[in-house]
């Protein structure tokens, strides 16, 4: 868990923003010809606030507003983004894959019981487990292979530029709601820092 959240912070680093939409008010985003509809970024965004109210999050720091639908979209774009790259290089996940990985997940935290408390924390909407864990294994994955082809790099800098040029290939497109993509960093951000934007 702790390698998936350096992941995370190194592709949620640096903001320097470029200004794009969507070709549909449906879609929150989309990666090519993958298209991330409003319903899909809306439903993680309401059923994680819908789990915080069943749990004690005293002592938790949770994302909320404008910070928890950014975080919502940059999770479904990057997992796409993923699935792109693994899909050129062959990589797969298979279900088996993810099922003993779910449950070295619920070993860690104590139990099954212990999911919902620890799912809000990491601020991750139930229904997005399952492809989080899909996409964890596959940044594992990518990762050996960059080793293996000589990258040196432990800061998940070189994952970074993986999502990046898939990204620049790609095209990301997101919906102004949720803000812009910043296609230096392969990150999302908010649409009114656009103005320091460099193409």
């Amino acid at each position: 868990m702790n390698n998936v959240k350096k992941i995370v912070a190194v592709l949620g680093a640096g903001l320097l923003l470029l200004v794009t939409g969507c070709s549909s008010s449906n879609s929150a985003a989309t990666v090519g010809k993958t298209e991330i509809p409003l319903s899909t970024v809306q439903g993680t965004v309401s059923e994680v606030i819908k789990e915080r109210n069943k749990v004690e999050t005293t002592g938790l720091t949770l994302a909320t507003g404008e910070e928890l639908n950014i975080n919502a979209v940059r999770f479904h774009i990057i997992s796409v983004l993923f699935d792109e790259i693994a899909e050129r290089i062959k990589v797969k996940v298979t279900g088996a894959e993810i099922a003993t990985r779910r449950a070295d997940i619920i070993s860690q935290i104590g139990g099954e019981d212990r999911l919902a408390f620890s799912l809000v924390g990491a601020q991750i909407a139930p229904r997005d487990f399952e492809r989080y864990i899909r996409t964890v294994i596959l940044a594992e994955k990518l990762g050996e292979a960059l080793v293996a082809n000589g990258d040196t790099s432990t800061d998940g800098s070189g994952i970074q530029k993986l999502i990046i040029g898939m990204a620049k290939e790609q095209k990301v497109e997101i919906n102004p709601r949720y803000g812009v993509w910043d296609y230096a960093t392969g990150n999302v951000g908010p649409i009114e820092d656009n103005a320091t934007v460099k193409k």
